[in-house]
């Protein structure tokens, strides 16, 4: 991608490199790693909130391409930052979903405000 932006990684509880954040022009990626859930919701609605106030974000993307789970509070992240960006002409997309993920989308009626494509590169595309 040109013209982007590579923010830092977050650690999870595990240990492991979490959630990073990557601005391509007005779309924030956040490329999510492990699970969405209570234990990491703040943080990385935190983060996602600095950036889009800093960077003048209009579109996100969550990419679930390594993420294994997500809870009510990660819908509550999603919604949370749906709701900043809507008012602005902005949209949220998601990429990459697994099975398990999908139900939860399914299930909550998120699809229904929310577009899913099988990259991050397509959501970008669409997005832009």
């Amino acid at each position: 991608m040109q013209d982007s932006k590579k923010y830092g990684k977050t650690t999870n509880r595990s240990g492991k490199e979490g959630t990073s954040y990557e601005i391509s022009q007005r779309c924030l990626i956040i490329r999510l790693n492990g699970e969405l859930d209570h234990h990491n919701a703040v943080k990385i609605r935190e983060k996602a909130d600095r950036l889009i106030d800093r960077n003048h974000i209009k579109h996100i993307v969550f990419d679930f391409s390594d993420a294994s789970f997500m809870d009510s509070a990660g819908i509550g992240v999603i919604m949370g930052r749906y709701k900043k960006v809507i008012f602005i002409g902005g949209k949220i997309a998601v990429a990459s979903v697994n099975s398990a993920v999908d139900r939860i989308f399914k299930l909550s009626g998120l699809y229904k405000i929310i577009d899913k494509y099988d990259t991050v590169e397509a959501a970008l595309n669409h997005l832009r």
